[in-house]
């Protein structure tokens, strides 16, 4: 860093009894009083370079041999005074980046200027300011944070602004070409060839060699240095990025830290203070969302949610919530699971983590309109076959040209649908969790996105076993966004002898999957004999062929499908038909004269002839078994 020394005689200041007064021959005549300390010093020297001094002597009378001058708001404190009368007495002085400031806003309280004294303090101060601190990166780095004892001198004399515009001028400069500080210096040179190209190993650390430095601001001078960056647009707004999450890892961990030290405060002055601790994280919090760069993937999907949880501690704006909810939508597919489970600190909700933001989120994220409403039109279970005209290939293809550019959105939305199944099977946890919360998350994903139905199954299996007391209708209600053709074998194994779920459920997995084996034909594989035996007590043909299992979801051991340990076959023949005996006919939608009433139930009517005559064995057994009761 660079320094400047002023002046040749030795230091001949000295304390005694707190008295600041220097060693002469001749006897003082002056006090001055800064902050509690008294000086005894001598009007000559410090007269001749002080025209504040000199029109205080002259408005007040001398009442003694000493003249007394009280300075209460004088700016740097006894340091900064000490600077100026030791430049007076011819004292040396060192100036550097550390006590420039002090030393400017000093010098001009006492109006050190040419009009006084050619080569006054403040021409000193400000050729070494102009042609050494904001020359160097470091010096200007450490100069602009020194401003913020300052603030109002430094505005008023410009330091801060040309701190900054130095600043921002030697970032949009290559390293090579700034002059750096002997350790910083050597880093970025250790990052570039022998040939003075960049190294493919450390071409964004060079690019970046800026940011690491930058954090050492505080968020209001961060704030307008990164803002000055922006404006000057040579900057990749993914480099603004990267800064931006290395000043959040820099101050952010320091807000949890401090929030959960100050949970417990119950006295009036504890209070205070940790209201004012989370007002200034919370500006801190704010002007980072502010300065978040506009084009998507600037910025990680996990540091956006990181904000987003930071953001509920500290009970930041709706504006910067909304703001951020909207940026994670636009990259929602980059989202984890863990990432989404913010934590719930709303005094109105009981509940372990922040679902209605995940909600927000997640509608944001369907209102993009980027992807086609519905998935492309695909043969059934892939048995079908269609031959087409060339006219009608060449329209396909024209099709499928205009919806290239929405393919990625039809894909990330695929992604969305399996990181919400899986968000759904970690809040099915929490018993308090209300049912309308969890089928809204799992009714806004669109029915294309889900190729299969097992991860929500799952979620919703856990949330049966986590929510033993709902009552009928409702686990209805919450079984109704489950689609029981998109289950494969293994679910459906597990969901035939589920007694949590409704009964209308079961038979609707037992019907579909003896109707795909009924379409499919031919030989199939051998089920386990207590699937078979619960299939043949209701004259169900017990062949179907096996599917494997697909699903990418890392569950828990204790959540796993395993029809092992479940009921015997007859011992579950039993209580469906108990179930069956208890459910009305209005589980199928059903007129009493038998006549269907829903599209469902013409839905069925249109099945081919095999299906449809087992179903009806089906009903002939509930209505068998009403009978009897």
């Amino acid at each position: 860093m660079k320094f400047m020394k002023l002046g040749s005689r030795p230091d001949t200041f000295y304390s005694a009894e707190s008295v600041r007064t220097v060693s002469s021959e001749v006897s003082s005549d002056l006090i001055i009083e800064v902050k509690g300390c008294k000086y005894l010093l001598h009007k000559f020297p410090l007269l001749s370079k002080c025209l504040r001094l000199q029109r205080i002597c002259c408005e007040s009378p001398e009442t003694s041999q000493h003249q007394i001058i009280q300075l209460p708001d004088f700016p740097g404190g006894i340091e900064a005074f000490e600077l100026c009368a030791k430049f007076c007495y011819g004292i040396t002085i060192t100036l550097s980046a550390y006590n420039i400031v002090a030393a400017q806003c000093a010098a001009e309280y006492l109006q050190m200027t040419e009009d006084v004294e050619k080569g006054n303090l403040i021409y000193k101060l400000e050729v070494f300011f102009n042609s050494c601190i904001l020359q160097g990166w470091r010096d200007s780095i450490v100069t602009l944070q020194s401003t913020k004892a300052f603030p109002l001198w430094s505005e008023d004399l410009g330091i801060t602004s040309r701190c900054i515009e130095s600043i921002a001028s030697k970032v949009l400069t290559h390293p090579s070409k700034v002059s750096l500080s002997h350790s910083h210096s050597r880093r970025v040179r250790d990052d570039i060839s022998c040939n003075g190209a960049e190294s493919q190993r450390h071409k964004s650390t060079t690019k970046g060699w800026w940011a690491e430095d930058m954090a050492e601001l505080g968020i209001d001078l961060y704030w307008r240095a990164m803002i000055a960056i922006k404006s000057g647009g040579k900057i990749p707004t993914n480099l603004i990025g990267q800064a931006l999450q290395i000043y959040a890892s820099r101050w952010l961990p320091n807000i949890s830290r401090q929030v959960k030290a100050n949970q417990g405060a119950t006295s009036d002055s504890d209070s205070d203070s940790t209201g004012e601790v989370s007002s200034k994280h919370r500006l801190l919090l704010e002007s980072i969302v502010s300065l978040i760069p506009s084009d998507k993937g600037d910025v990680s999907c996990s540091f956006l949610l990181k904000l987003l949880k930071a953001a509920n501690i500290l009970n930041a704006s709706s504006s910067s919530k909304m703001e951020l909810a909207r940026r994670v939508a636009l990259q929602l597919e980059e989202a984890r699971v863990s990432d989404l489970l913010i934590p719930s600190l709303s005094n109105s909700s009981d509940t372990l983590y922040d679902v209605d933001i995940v909600l927000t989120i997640l509608e944001e994220f369907m209102l993009q309109g980027q992807s086609p409403p519905t998935s492309p039109p695909r043969s059934r279970l892939g048995f079908e076959r269609r031959r087409r005209s060339r006219s009608a290939e060449n329209i396909d293809f024209e099709f499928q040209e205009s919806r290239r550019s929405s393919s990625a959105s039809h894909s990330s939305k695929l992604k969305v649908a399996k990181i919400m199944d899986g968000y759904l099977q970690e809040i099915a946890r929490d018993i308090n969790l209300p049912l309308s919360k969890f089928i809204a998350i799992a009714a806004k994903i669109p029915d294309f996105s889900r190729l299969d139905h097992d991860d929500l199954y799952r979620a919703i299996d856990i949330y049966l076993k986590a929510h033993p007391d709902l009552n009928k209708s409702e686990r209805k209600k919450l079984c109704r966004i489950l689609d029981c053709k998109k289950l494969s074998v293994e679910a459906c194994m597990h969901a035939a002898q589920n007694e949590k779920l409704p009964l209308r459920v079961v038979v609707q997995v037992l019907f579909f999957e003896q109707a795909r084996a009924t379409m499919v034909g031919g030989k199939v594989a051998e089920l386990p004999s207590n699937i078979k035996a619960l299939l043949a007590a209701h004259n169900i043909d017990p062949s179907r062929p096996p599917r494997t299992l697909s699903t990418t979801t890392s569950i828990r051991g204790d959540d796993q499908w395993s029809v092992s340990g479940l009921k015997s076959p007859k011992s579950r023949t039993s209580t469906l038909r108990m179930k069956l005996a208890e459910d009305d006919l209005d589980e199928y939608d059903m007129n009493p004269d038998g006549l269907g009433r829903s599209s469902k139930f013409k839905a069925f009517c249109a099945l081919p002839t095999g299906p449809k005559k087992i179903f009806s064995k089906l009903l002939s057994i509930n209505r068998s078994g009403s009978e009897k009761n």
